[in-house]
């Protein structure tokens, strides 16, 4: 969104407490969090490749030198938050149940080649190179989690309580979000994108509104977003909005009997068209279409991309 500008790096959000921020926010640029406790750390999220975490890691040197990170933490199994995890050596990693059974969602090297390939549609090409040519994807091994839960997981990282809920299947299957209670701190994955528009994957978008009014009954002021800034309880208010708007224009489309690809292209935005990756409707208008027919079958991601890359040319 024009406007809106964060800082890149490491910033301090509170006692113990970092996130790591990507501007602009987009495709593959995403934020990660550090929780540090008694000589243990935490660790929420790596980065889309290899060096973007180690230089993640290098930002935090000074932290976990004393405080090594015991325990890393995915919030889902989107490759732009799980591909460096391979350099978060001797650490356990935790996620869900669900996570796990997808993980990785997306393989690096189809990435590559999809970044490589050409389509035979040159909007297709530039869109999809725009979004990810920025990205190194070579050396990616895939490391899943090494312990995982459904529901809700209790863990303390030196001595501080951190509370891991699950509440997916909403942007993936296996959503999680990260409640530092002493802190009034949530790491919320991409359940959260802070005036960047939310991509629902998985859905039902039930799950993920349930998922935003979750944040918002909690006893939070800071939370971290999987894409965007920080920001305070407008965050999950945002959100929640945008997906409750969708959901309504796209059942009256379907109501009316219009395919979801021109359902896309006949609804306005309004104050939602600023937000960046706006094209990410295309996507949206289908998982509420499925939500409201079992039968319903989105296309494949080649089509949803290239859905993506025409809408946003609109």
């Amino acid at each position: 969104m024009a406007g809106i500008e964060f800082d890149h790096g490491l910033a301090e959000i509170g006692d113990g407490l970092w996130a790591y921020l990507q501007p602009d926010g987009s495709w593959g640029w995403s934020n990660a969090g550090l929780v540090a406790g008694d000589g243990r750390s935490l660790l929420v999220d790596t980065l889309f490749d290899l060096p973007l975490t180690q230089a993640m890691l290098d930002s935090m040197d000074s932290i976990i030198t004393t405080r090594p990170i015991q325990t890393l933490v995915n919030t889902h199994a989107n490759g732009d938050h799980c591909y460096g995890n391979q350099l978060v050596r001797d650490a356990e990693i935790v996620a869900t149940e669900a996570c796990l059974e997808e993980f990785p969602e997306v393989p690096a090297s189809a990435l590559a080649a999809m970044v490589a390939a050409d389509f035979g549609d040159p909007v297709v090409n530039d869109y999809i190179r725009t979004a990810f040519g920025s990205f190194d994807f070579g050396g990616i091994v895939a490391t899943p989690p090494t312990r995982v839960f459904s529901g809700r997981l209790n863990l303390t990282v030196g001595g501080r309580e951190v509370e891991l809920v699950d509440v997916g299947p909403a942007h993936t299957k296996g959503d999680l979000l990260v409640h530092v209670p002493d802190a009034r701190t949530v790491f919320a994955g991409d359940i959260l994108f802070v005036y960047g528009t939310p991509i629902v994957w998985a859905g039902p978008v039930d799950n993920w509104i349930r998922a935003c009014d979750l944040i918002l009954g909690l006893d939070v002021e800071v939370i971290v977003p999987g894409h965007g800034p920080v920001v305070d309880r407008r965050g999950p208010e945002m959100v929640r909005d945008y997906l409750t708007f969708v959901q309504r224009e796209a059942a009256e489309r379907h109501s009316a009997g219009m395919p979801a690809t021109e359902a896309a292209r006949d609804i306005e935005l309004g104050e939602f068209r600023e937000w960046t990756d706006s094209e990410r409707l295309a996507v949206n208008v289908h998982a509420v279409y499925a939500d409201l027919d079992p039968a319903y079958v989105p296309p494949a991601l080649p089509l949803l991309v290239s859905e993506m890359a025409h809408l946003a040319r609109r």
